[in-house]
């Protein structure tokens, strides 16, 4: 496939979106990381390499970040994730404004500037039609934790302009068969719902819990507590737009398990917000269960984890798998890969499962309809 680019688009320049870019620069420029890709499956995956992804457009509705030029949104205010790779090149991509629907929490006014949003005074442009001029590939949905309707649109956008679409955040999409159906029906393939860190709570808790059940230990209750400083966590102090995220985190830790828990036996989701932490995540998680003789079995977990660059990982890995995808004329969702890449995926796998399931893939094998 030689030099060829994958172009992407990215609704929402926040903190994970920081961090793809400048993962993207790092691995394209760290002779090490060719040898030694850590947290990539390969570098060089089916052809395409980090370097070949190319960002052609980009939307966001803060003040400090529609109108500016990408290298310059990424960095700024309330974006707070460790600054790992800053010699960027000139993207020329300007932030365009998006549609602001229900991306904003009002409860976020009530915080300092440098902490929230400042929602800019601008008209949104026409998405699909600037996807369509942009040449994209496909879009990547970075929008805040609770963006239902916002996240639809987008989705909507990218099947009118006739591109991929990889949801990173926990709004049902690519699971729900509503809407990939309607993927399908368009010959587009999509990736989704909700990203999963390298190692972060949820894949951990995952692998704990595959562990015990494996090894014939009785669960009998669990709890997973996260709390971190970024706008993530601020946005998520109105609990109201936490249902999606808590019970994406919940059917992935469920999965699992041999017999789910009832709802009062296990508690997963974000718990607080604590400003000085910025993009550093905490994570708390016990297990109560008992082994051989009935005799009680208790773990309890700490992880601490810089949390947007944590799954740049599993983007750099998902885009890449999704433009094998449309090379091959795929469409629907892209089973493999999202059971690897996002905790509520349209079928749930294990984690080995499903990293097998996409080394398949990257061969020729598919799982999914031709276009």
């Amino acid at each position: 496939m030689g030099d060829q680019k994958i172009k992407i688009a990215i609704a929402g320049v926040g903190n994970c979106a920081s961090a793809l870019l400048q993962g993207i620069e790092l691995y394209s420029n760290d002779k090490d990381l060719v040898e030694e890709p850590i947290g990539l499956m390969h570098y060089n995956l089916g052809g395409y390499k980090p370097g070949s992804i190319e960002v052609v457009a980009a939307f966001d509705i803060d003040a400090r970040k529609v109108g500016k030029p990408l290298r310059e949104a990424i960095f700024a205010k309330p974006n707070c994730t460790e600054v790992f790779y800053s010699d960027l090149p000139d993207y020329p991509v300007t932030v365009q404004m998006g549609p602001v629907m229900d991306g904003y929490s009002e409860h976020m006014k009530d915080y300092p500037e440098d902490r929230t949003f400042i929602l800019a005074d601008h008209e949104p442009v026409d998405i699909a039609r600037v996807l369509k001029e942009s040449g994209a590939d496909l879009l990547i949905n970075y929008l805040p934790v609770g963006s239902e309707e916002a996240s639809r649109f987008y989705a909507q956008a990218c099947l009118e302009a006739g591109i991929g679409f990889i949801n990173a955040i926990p709004v049902f999409i690519a699971s729900d068969p509503n809407w990939a159906r309607q993927f399908e029906d368009k010959g587009l393939p999509i990736i989704g719902d909700d990203v999963k860190s390298q190692v972060g709570a949820t894949i951990t808790h995952r692998v704990l819990t595959k562990l015990f059940e494996d090894r014939g230990v009785k669960i009998h209750q669990t709890y997973q507590l996260n709390f971190g400083g970024n706008t993530d966590f601020l946005n998520m102090l109105n609990h109201s737009r936490l249902k999606s995220k808590k019970k994406s985190k919940t059917q992935a830790v469920q999965s699992e398990m041999n017999k789910a828990l009832t709802e009062e036996k296990i508690h997963i989701g974000p718990s607080d917000y604590v400003p000085w932490l910025k993009d550093n995540k905490i994570c708390y998680i016990r297990m109560e269960g008992s082994g051989f003789g009935k005799v009680p079995l208790h773990l309890e977990l700490k992880l601490s984890v810089e949390d947007s660059p944590n799954s740049g990982g599993a983007i750099i890995d998902a885009i890449r798998c999704m433009k094998l995808a449309l090379d091959r004329g795929l469409a629907g969702p892209l089973d493999a890969i999202s059971a690897y890449t996002m905790k509520s995926p349209p079928v749930q796998y294990t984690d080995s499962e499903a990293r097998k399931m996409v080394e398949a893939f990257i061969q020729g094998e598919s799982g999914v309809k031709p276009a």
